[in-house]
């Protein structure tokens, strides 16, 4: 029995854990003008799947739940390629069926294809091939092998195309006895996971990132993508900062992907993943299936670093992850055990890719082919940025995949302006600090700084007497007070404060004028304490049990104009004039002024301090 690729042991356990899906299809719609012959193109498809045996592979489990590779015989293999003719009714449901079928790995061939007949000379052919199978290097040799293919079908003969150095049968026993094993201190595997558990030691999980919802306790990899574009303008000026710092295209992409994360909140210990065609081999250069590999890049932006600082450690933890490519991602996270979570992806929950192998332009005998859109259904991760150069290569075309459950559509479109604002910034000054690269948007600054912030609004008079003026006019029958048996009503409570005011103003309290109060916790206690701020006074809290010599000292300090006690038999130390709460009830009501602003002052007390 043949065991699985690494990478294949991983697709393998994901689709164990979730069932079948769509999520790692690699699918393609092509539009095909030109007087087509279905029949050709069927048989086509067929020799491809039959010259590459990962193509004819299914993954079948032993009887102790082990998986391995079973791989059909290519003269038993028949592969189907359905045509739907006639009008437009029905044939997005037939291209969609292809695009998003959930492959059962252990029944179906990893790969599908239909045709819809839209006109005589105007066909769409959909494409589905399972990960497991493929991976996006694969995509060259297929569409080549099903020209050639297809041309030889054309003339009535089987195509004649030199046998394969290895299949993927070859590559999987060999990955296998190249790296060893781990147990193995002198193995390949031994000292590239050692490197690797170095490297990603204590690493922060996960990113934080500027997630419009909070993170579901299980991942539903649901997605869609925006696209993304950078213009020639700014283009020739990455090209152009990247040769003068010795990097790649990609080394600047990443190291502006990693100034945005950080200044959106991802922290000062971040990581980026990305993938690596894991074809290390020529033999391995013409073939379908699954070699890519995933490396982590780790980078630390807490001592203020410029961005050439930056770009320097981006090169330097590339290329020592060039040097420790064969190490399997999924191997790793098995030795490494991070703490796993169902909500995200282990080591790094952001992805970058730059598509830059050579695209060949797919063309069939008179036939002209163009890729049409696939729409996006699942996303492997929180945030995917998958760019390539143009067909012109004066600029960038790509898509930033997202995970639905976190993201809204509009959040990752300013992401990718903003991420476009950072490379404009970099590329015109690459020794700033990264902590001055801006990533407001257009007018955002001002909005936070100016609209958000705007602290200009008309208030109601913030005093007491008149918050409670206000409440008492809206509520006049509830109860303000209550204490024991007896209460007053927002209405008598503001009729006896106001004939207190009036004789306190009499007694000459006025605008910050201080008043003593002495009395217990009571219904007057609240009567006397809104007199004294309606009079425009300030009280001074005053408690007869403290002792003597305190009661004497925070008179001779605050120096009251007078002290308001509960009856006749308080008696306070020092010459401070008193009055009883009776005496000012009993006092004539003179017509006086009520309510004269306190001026900010309300009350004076004295802590055990």
């Amino acid at each position: 029995m043949i065991p699985l690729s690494y990478a294949q042991s991983r697709l393998w356990f994901l689709y164990r854990f979730s069932g079948p899906s769509a999520n790692y299809n690699i699918s393609a719609v092509l539009r095909l003008r030109g007087r087509l012959d279905r029949t050709a193109l069927a048989a086509a498809v067929g020799d491809v799947v039959r010259r590459h045996d990962s193509l004819r592979t299914l993954i079948v489990e032993d009887p102790s739940g082990t998986p391995f590779q079973q791989v059909l015989p290519a003269a038993e293999v028949v592969v189907d390629v359905p045509s739907t003719a006639g009008g437009r009714p029905g044939q997005a449901d037939v291209v969609t069926d292809t695009t998003e079928y959930p492959f059962d790995l252990a029944t179906d061939l990893p790969v599908r294809a239909a045709l819809v007949r839209r006109a005589p000379d105007e066909h769409l052919l959909a494409l589905a091939i399972h990960h497991i199978a493929a991976d996006g290097g694969s995509i060259a040799p297929f569409t080549r092998d099903l020209a050639t293919a297809y041309a030889a079908r054309l003339a009535g003969d089987a195509p004649d195309w030199p046998p394969l150095p290895v299949g993927y049968v070859d590559y999987t026993l060999w990955q296998r006895e190249l790296l060893g094993d781990e147990s193995d201190e002198e193995s390949v595997l031994a000292r590239q996971v050692d490197y690797w558990r170095q490297e990603l030691d204590g690493l922060p999980q996960p990113l934080r990132l500027p997630l419009d919802r909070p993170r579901p306790a299980v991942a539903a990899y649901r997605g869609d993508v925006v696209d993304f574009t950078i213009g020639p303008e700014l283009f020739s000026g990455v090209e152009e900062l990247a040769r003068r710092r010795g990097v790649t295209v990609s080394m600047v992409l990443q190291g502006a992907l990693a100034v945005l994360l950080h200044r959106m909140g991802g922290g000062d210990d971040l990581a980026i993943g990305s993938p690596i065609a894991g074809r290390t081999d020529e033999a391995l250069a013409d073939m379908v299936g699954f070699f890519v590999n995933s490396w982590v890049l780790r980078l630390q932006l807490s001592r203020d670093p410029s961005f050439d600082d930056l770009l320097h450690q981006v090169r330097e933890k590339a290329l020592g992850a060039y040097e420790h490519q064969d190490a399997p991602f999924e191997r790793l996270v098995e030795l490494l055990n991070p703490d796993r979570s169902l909500a995200y992806h282990p080591f790094f929950q952001v992805m970058f890719a730059w598509q830059n192998y050579h695209r060949l332009d797919f063309a069939l005998p008179g036939i002209h082919v163009t890729a049409e859109p696939v729409p996006a259904k699942g996303a492997k991760f929180d945030l995917f940025f998958n760019f390539a150069p143009d067909a012109t290569e004066q600029g960038i075309n790509g898509v930033i995949e997202y995970a639905t459950d976190l993201f809204d559509r509009t959040t990752v479109e300013q992401l990718g302006a903003r991420l476009r604002g950072v490379l404009r910034q970099v590329v015109r000054d690459p020794g700033r600090p990264v902590r001055s690269v801006d990533v407001y948007l257009p007018g955002e600054r001002d909005r936070l700084l100016t609209a958000c912030n705007a602290t200009a609004a008309a208030l109601p008079d913030p005093s007491v007497p008149a918050a409670f003026r206000r409440r008492s006019a809206a509520t006049p029958d509830a109860v303000a007070v209550r204490s024991g048996r007896r209460s007053l009503t927002y209405q008598r409570l503001d009729e006896l404060s106001d004939t207190l005011a009036r004789n306190l103003v009499r007694r000459g309290v006025g605008g910050e004028s201080l008043v003593g109060v002495a009395l217990p916790r009571s219904v007057e206690l609240v009567v006397v304490l809104l007199a004294v701020l309606k009079a425009g006074g300030a009280y001074l809290p005053l408690d007869l049990e403290y002792p003597e010599e305190r009661v004497a000292f925070m008179l001779r300090d605050a120096a009251p104009k007078l002290v308001i006690t509960g009856g006749q038999g308080d008696t306070l130390p020092g010459t401070v004039p008193t009055v009883s709460v009776e005496e000012l009830h009993e006092e004539s009501d003179a017509v006086l002024p009520v309510g004269i602003s306190a001026g900010g002052l309300a009350y004076v007390m004295y802590t055990s301090g």
